[in-house]
């Protein structure tokens, strides 16, 4: 007999009680997800509840580099992933062995790195950022300090813009903002002249110079329901969408398209590897387990803290 959608929810709720499990969420993952979820943020509100956890295990529904930011923030606590292969094509575009080369090239640069990252580039950081907080990271660095700014060369080019702060950038970028087309973002400000377009700064610049406002996820959430329009073209993954309707419910919201209107590219494809049944199933078994070495878990704490310190 298969089990219904309500039988999977009403385990999980039953598995978090009895193995003191803690669950997080992203704002991408699947709505039945975050509705299940204890906590929902973006990546720095993510990063500042995994500190403060108090529960002996937390489940992690987003991708594999956020999972490791709650470890090496809590390395007394089991961590567990609905799918490891949940990774992240930004992640993936900064290989540890070709950044340390890199790094090494820049001796006397400080190491500024996005959180879309694994574990290795962490350690190998000064300060991690995340799109919230990363303009005003990089303006508290002296003036005098060269940065290299890893691994998004979009984030890191609009944060040069906003900073007026020329900085080394790893060529990275993730494939969800990247397929955004400028040209089906102009056919829809045409389509409906009255919306607000707001966009994440992963996105390259051409579509940025669209928007009406750029902003991180969570400051995304905040602009559709400080402002006043009826009607927002969304241009950042979709699944922030589902939170959107439910902070603003009287609102319209038009996701931005790729080139190809027929396929949902820009949908993350490892954020929606995580099902309820994988959650359901890794509280069940207690795996997938993230486990990190703990000299790279310790260097990588040593950077994500300067940045929980600078950001209280």
């Amino acid at each position: 007999m298969t089990a219904t959608a309500t039988d999977i929810e009403s385990e999980i709720k039953r598995l978090k009680q009895e193995t003191d499990t803690v669950i997080l969420a992203h704002y991408y993952q699947e709505d039945e997800i975050q509705d299940i979820a204890d906590f929902i943020g973006d990546s720095l509100d993510l990063a500042r509840k995994a500190q403060s956890v108090t529960h002996s295990q937390i489940l992690f529904a987003g991708v594999h580099f956020m999972a490791e930011t709650a470890k090496i923030l809590n390395p007394s606590k089991r961590v567990l992933v609905p799918d490891m292969d949940a990774g992240c094509s930004l992640a993936e575009s900064c290989p540890p062995n070709l950044f340390a080369t890199f790094k090494a090239n820049h001796p006397d640069h400080i190491v500024v790195t996005y959180i879309n990252c694994t574990a290795e580039i962490k350690a190998m950081s000064d300060i991690i950022v995340t799109s919230s907080n990363a303009v005003d990271i990089v303006n508290s660095i002296p003036r005098e300090k060269p940065i290299i700014f890893a691994p998004d060369r979009y984030l890191g080019a609009w944060v040069m813009k906003q900073t007026n702060r020329p900085m080394v950038l790893w060529n990275g970028s993730c494939i969800v903002h990247e397929t955004f087309s400028h040209k089906q973002l102009v056919k829809l400000k045409v389509r409906y002249p009255d919306a607000r377009v707001i966009a994440h700064p992963e996105c390259p610049e051409s579509i940025l110079n669209e928007a009406d406002f750029v902003g991180s996820t969570k400051k995304l959430l905040n602009d559709v329901v400080v402002q006043p329009h009826q009607m927002f073209i969304v241009v950042t993954e979709p699944g922030i969408i589902h939170q959107m309707k439910k902070n603003a419910p009287d609102k319209t919201f038009i996701p931005a398209l790729s080139e190809d209107e027929t396929c949902s590219c820009n949908t993350c494809p490892f954020m929606k590897l995580n099902t309820m049944e994988k959650i359901q199933q890794a509280l069940r078994t207690g795996k997938p387990e993230v486990i990190l070495q703990e000299d790279i878990r310790q260097q990588a704490e040593r950077a994500l803290l300067a940045m929980l310190e600078h950001s209280r």
